[in-house]
């Protein structure tokens, strides 16, 4: 093992520090890539589920083959890239970065995956193939660590929930949370969730759209990095049955007028209220929610629905392999 001193090593600061190093080529297994929650004025964020820098890579892991059929993307378990079909096509949302995973994740990572994902393909899912039944289907982008899926899904037997989200941690803690309670409506896609819409979601499919606490990516310059913007949202709504609806949340203010400003532009959608909605009570508060609250940290919901406007021609450019 390699040893390096830093610059505290100065004998006039009365201490010195020893930073050890792994060898270069012990790399952690290809999975364990994603990203820790950053906090904003105490806030935490977890999800970030929609595309950001189109060249991210991940490091890659010498030791594991790639796997893919011809029509198949890498996923991020490739141990090449993640996402690496994904081109210049559009501004991600997400950063790579190598973070704390448990132990229990990594075991439902490895053991539990083949059972509830959906690999990524550039052709149109069937839910009716995937979930076993006709039942109304609803999307959600960034599910974080799960507990808000897993609740909902619980309360809704009687509706499917295809969650895309990128972190391994979260995806993790999703499976963990569908094997101990035995949840048999939710499926995972971990990708890039532009790329799933455009290319796998079938044009007015979705009973309804969740979007919970996505990253607010709170300074003026990154606000082009936020997942709610009018052309993503065009392409949500294209993919809502007429009726269905899109659910936001967010708990940063400048960041929900955003949302509100963006969702009420968009001709395809009406709103459900004036301005903001209640809370609905099929959202439960999470307990990150619950700890903003207590700090004094306001929440904004928003829910629009599809109405009877056509579709424009949508024209999403594609990566030319």
């Amino acid at each position: 093992m390699e040893k390096s001193a830093s610059k505290a090593d100065d004998p006039a600061n009365g201490e010195a520090k020893i930073i050890a190093r792994s060898p270069a080529h012990a790399l952690p297994p290809p999975y364990l890539f994603h990203a820790l929650p950053h906090e904003f004025s105490g806030k935490t964020h977890y999800n970030r589920a929609f595309p950001l820098l189109a060249n991210t890579r991940a490091i890659p892991d010498a030791r594991a083959p790639t796997m893919t059929t011809s029509n198949e993307k890498p996923s991020l378990l490739s141990p090449n890239v993640a996402n690496s079909n994904s081109g210049e096509t559009h501004i991600r949302s997400f950063v790579h970065r190598r973070a704390h995973i448990t132990p229990s994740q990594e075991q439902a990572l490895a053991r539990l995956l083949p059972l509830w994902s959906i690999s990524y393909r550039d052709s149109i899912l069937k839910p009716e193939t995937v979930f076993g039944n006709d039942h109304p289907l609803i999307l959600e982008i960034g599910f974080g660590m799960g507990e808000t899926t897993q609740k909902i899904a619980q309360a809704r037997p009687n509706d499917n929930f295809l969650g895309v989200e990128v972190f391994n941690a979260g995806v993790g803690a999703l499976l963990k949370r569908i094997d101990d309670n035995q949840i048999s409506n939710i499926r995972i896609i971990q990708h890039d969730a532009v790329e799933v819409v455009r290319d796998m979601i079938a044009p007015a499919s979705l009973a309804g759209i969740h979007i919970y606490f996505p990253d607010p990516w709170p300074k003026k310059r990154h606000h082009k990095r936020r997942l709610v913007q009018s052309p993503f949202i065009q392409l949500l709504t294209s993919r809502l049955k007429p009726g269905g609806y899109i659910h936001c949340a967010t708990d940063w203010e400048n960041y929900a007028e955003q949302m509100l400003e963006v969702l009420s532009a968009e001709p395809m959608l009406s709103n459900t209220q004036e301005g903001y909605a209640p809370r609905p009570d099929f959202r439960p508060l999470t307990k990150f929610e619950n700890r903003g609250l207590r700090l004094g940290h306001g929440v904004w919901d928003l829910i629009f629905t599809r109405n009877d406007t056509p579709t424009p021609e949508l024209n999403w450019p594609k990566k030319e392999q």
